[in-house]
């Protein structure tokens, strides 16, 4: 078989494949997984359109349920493990899932989605929760035996809020997911991504339900160890670096913020010197930070710039980057950029306008069971926007100046206003709601609500409006702040200009990436 873990096991079986908080899975130990974990799920039957949902914080198994659904030929949908029973429901419904996996932090959730969406299996590790069949059973049905590989590989289903309030699902582009014929022409061009990717093992800190996170599991489908912490924690992740000789790992600016909160004497503890690819992504780097950073682990940090619905579509080196501050890089292929202005003409260099990217391809983005919100994104067949404002210099590097969507970003975390807007103004106090991003000095941004209210004289606390917003949301959605306003300055159309609203907590000088 050509997948990398057979060929792992037999060349250097003993070697560690996977690694988390509880132990080391060999390269033997993970083909013989892999083998039942996969036959299991064949043994299944799903129909041609169901998925299997992943709702688990970072673990092995987490990453074991991923690699199972990749061999299989079975897409798989990353779940937030943040979620509510409702979201998750809608999530799982939408998508069309046979099968969901948890963890012991998500089981009882899990459990009660499964019921509502109509889930017929759940699967959980290290649980006892009522209704949950044991992984080491699940895996114990399926034979130790290679399964086929002749079956057509199945992209993630990724799924994003939108605007409209409700979670919109992102089908995962060639650009992050080969394209191939079959499971094993696409797990062969896995171990030919890993094979010039950096040598090592790589490190994966940020919650694998994230797209960038996830191609770490993709990684070690190609042959690259892998080890994965259940969270970030500062120092742990700067032992885990050393102990294992981590080459790769992919941060947020917010966790090199923390990383730098460490005081000197902790930081210099620990050898970072294996690492030889540090790419970042999920909101703008404050310059101060990334100067620091670079200037800490050397020049191996790689901006990458895109969404979940396209890939990256734009890098750049930390060489680059130190010439040209604050640009998010050039634009990569199959990308074209053009930028729009407000009349719908394309702008020539230097021009600031809205981002868009031509996809050479003619793929553009896909929204799942979206056809309206698929056309919206795109200003014809294949040029789509990711709703940002920037420029191009002389030079072809991008840069990016405003948002055109009101979505927050917290921490490298998106945020949409319209699902916390539509909790909030089904409160019995609330005639009027609107969300915004406001400055937080170490997320970036954090969720701030604008409340209009029933009676001024006697308006809702604080503490009960945030209350109601946790009956509805995942805490992360949640405003951190609420203000009673008069007025939210809606016009004939029913429409806020946020921008607007934004002003007075923003500076006068706000741009974003630089």
């Amino acid at each position: 078989m050509s997948l990398a873990a057979a060929e792992k096991a037999k060349t250097t079986p003993d070697d560690m494949a996977l690694a988390d908080e509880q132990g080391v899975i060999t390269w033997a130990q993970l083909d013989s997984i892999l083998n039942r974990a996969t036959n299991a799920l064949l043994a299944l039957d799903l129909k041609t359109d169901q998925r299997i949902g992943v709702f688990g914080h970072n673990s092995a198994e987490t990453v074991l349920a991923y690699l199972a659904g990749l061999h299989a030929g079975i897409s798989s949908i990353p779940i937030n493990f943040h979620l509510t029973a409702e979201e998750v429901a809608y999530i799982l419904t939408d998508a069309g899932a046979g099968v969901l996996f948890v963890g012991p932090e998500t089981a009882e959730v899990g459990v009660e989605a499964a019921a509502l969406a109509g889930v017929p299996l759940v699967v959980g590790w290290r649980t006892r929760q009522a209704g949950v069949t044991p992984w080491t059973d699940f895996i114990a049905s399926g034979p130790d035996v290679e399964p086929p590989t002749a079956q057509p590989p199945r992209p993630y289903l990724h799924y994003t809020s939108g605007t409209t309030g409700r979670p919109k699902g992102a089908v995962t582009p060639p650009t992050m997911f080969p394209a191939a014929d079959t499971v094993a022409g696409f797990f062969q061009a896995l171990r030919d991504q890993v094979a010039v990717a950096a040598p090592g093992p790589g490190l994966a800190v940020g919650p694998l339900y994230h797209t960038g996170p996830l191609g770490s599991t993709r990684q070690l489908g190609g042959g690259k160890p892998l080890v994965t912490l259940r969270r970030f924690d500062p120092e742990t992740v700067l032992a885990t670096i050393q102990r294992h000789r981590i080459s790769s790992v992919l941060m947020v600016p917010t966790h090199f913020q923390r990383l730098l909160a460490l005081p000197a004497e902790v930081r210099a503890k620990y050898d970072v010197s294996s690492l030889m690819a540090v790419p970042h992504t999920g909101a703008a780097c404050p310059q101060d930070v990334k100067r620091a950073m670079i200037e800490w682990f050397g020049p191996v940090l790689m901006e990458a710039y895109g969404g979940t619905e396209s890939g990256t579509t734009n890098m750049i080196s930390s060489e680059e980057w130190l010439l040209k501050p604050g640009s998010v890089g050039k634009t990569l292929p199959p990308f074209e950029l053009v930028v729009v202005g407000e009349t719908g003409e394309e702008l020539p260099q230097g021009g600031v306008g809205q981002l868009y990217f031509r996809d050479i391809t003619g793929r553009g983005i896909i929204y799942h069971n979206d056809a309206e919100k698929t056309a919206a994104a795109h200003l014809r067949p294949g040029v789509f926007t990711l709703g940002e404002v920037g420029y191009v210099d002389e030079d072809g590097y991008v840069f990016i100046t405003d948002r055109v969507s009101d979505m927050i970003v917290s921490g490298g975390v998106n945020i949409y206003p319209a699902e916390a807007e539509q909790a909030l103004i089904r409160h019995p106090d609330v005639t009027d709601v609107a969300v915004i991003g406001v400055p937080n000095e170490t997320m970036g941004e954090e969720v701030k609500a604008l409340i209009m209210v029933r009676d001024p004289a006697h308006p809702p606390s604080p503490e009960d409006l945030d209350a109601f917003a946790r009956q509805h949301l995942a805490g992360f959605k949640c405003p951190r702040s609420y203000d009673v306003v008069a007025d939210l300055g809606r016009n004939a159309m029913g429409k806020v200009n946020k921008r607007n609203l934004r002003r007075p907590y923003w500076p006068t000088d706000r741009t974003i990436g630089g």
